[in-house]
């Protein structure tokens, strides 16, 4: 079983939820983040004073699926979320050992 935690683009969400949707995904978990990367943020005017933004407003879905489903899970994210431009986002894979459903106590790949 892995982990495949992505960071998106917030306008990016409802693509990448349809086409994991269509792929067989049953379950997500979403979280509005901050953060950057190369694009080291950018600058804006709000009532003609400039302001540094650190830090980006994007979306963190990290999606518990078994082994053998990550590489299509990869490629629909990547798929998906794609524009072309910085600040795209990134994926990690992470393993994960143990799951426990805690309504009916399945575990592992049963609990996903």
């Amino acid at each position: 079983m892995k982990v495949v935690m992505a960071i998106i683009k917030p306008f990016k969400l409802d693509d990448v939820r349809d086409a994991l949707t269509k792929v067989g995904v049953q379950g997500l978990t979403v979280t509005e983040v901050k953060g950057y990367g190369r694009q080291k943020g950018h600058t804006e005017i709000y009532r003609g004073a400039e302001y540094a933004v650190s830090f980006l407003p994007k979306i963190k879905i990290e999606i518990a699926c078994p082994s053998n489903q990550v590489d299509k899970v990869i490629e629909t994210i990547t798929t998906a979320a794609k524009t072309g431009q910085i600040g795209d986002g990134k994926i990690f894979v992470f393993a994960l050992d143990h799951a426990v459903r805690i309504r009916t106590g399945e575990t592992d790949a049963a609990a996903l």
